[in-house]
């Protein structure tokens, strides 16, 4: 059974994320790549939200589970196993997303903090937390996720509309400039960053002739009250599933696309 190192545990808890490198293999990697760049669900259902400089910046979302390679890796022992450790218990699936950064044209995310959202989905408490899997390579050049070191323990900030997105407080933001560190997440596909709800994160646009995919799958503690809401759901019992079946389902996708 996958488990964190007390360590890294401890650093979430300090630094409000924590980087596990080689989480995923190069086979499970490659399959996640091709299906998701070929997945005509995500391309036609992917949403649109200006940035506050009037770039676009495109994601794909859903609170539902199927027979996919993306809910294969949220069901994934590794994942969840991770979760309840970091969130201090059974966990249950609140969402997952594609983040669909293209070449010249992904636009900014603002600073946020997912609380800042989830808080008005009637999210009683911060027990939640997300884990991103890059699918391309992410770098600074092609606008990497940023986040602010120990911003997580500051609580939740209060949020407004930035361009077409919702931003935190921007005097609050720099505010902790001042004391915390700025962090650039540049990671490998196959690396996952697991993050807390009330940790400030944003990404530049992309510039660069690079794609930035990502999934990020994100989970509430099953002991946090929740509003039923459009792809936030409710406590839902989820099923560990054996790391196997990301390549089994992926490889069966790969010959069947349109499996979900």
């Amino acid at each position: 059974m996958y488990e964190l190192k007390q360590e890294q545990v401890q650093q979430f808890d300090e630094d409000g994320y924590v980087l596990v490198e080689h989480l995923f293999d190069a086979e499970e990697m490659d399959l996640l790549l091709r299906i998701a760049k070929a997945d005509q669900q995500v391309i036609q259902q992917s949403r649109v939200r200006r940035d506050a400089s009037s770039g676009l910046s495109k994601f794909w979302i859903t609170g539902a589970l199927g027979e996919d390679i993306f809910s294969a890796v949220v069901h994934s022992d590794r994942i969840v196993n991770a979760m309840e450790q970091i969130l201090r218990g059974e966990v249950y699936h609140y969402h997952h997303k594609v983040m669909l950064k293209e070449p010249f044209v992904g636009g900014a995310w603002e600073w946020h903090q997912d609380y800042g959202y989830w808080y008005s989905n009637g999210c009683l408490f911060p027990y939640m937390a997300s884990c991103l899997i890059a699918i391309d390579q992410s770098t600074k050049e092609n606008g990497c996720l940023q986040v602010i070191k120990g911003s997580h323990l500051m609580g939740r900030i209060d949020h407004g509309k930035t361009g077409e997105q919702t931003g935190a407080d921007i005097n609050r933001v720099n505010e902790a400039l001042k004391h915390l560190e700025l962090v650039h997440c540049e990671i490998k596909p196959g690396t996952a960053l697991f993050f807390h709800c009330n940790l400030l994160h944003r990404s530049d646009s992309n510039l660069s002739p690079y794609p930035r995919w990502s999934l990020i799958c994100c989970y509430n503690a099953a002991r946090n009250p929740c509003q039923e809401k459009p792809n936030h759901p409710a406590y839902q019992r989820l099923e560990k599933w054996p790391d196997s079946r990301i390549r089994e389902i992926g490889r069966r996708q790969l010959v069947k696309p349109d499996l979900h």
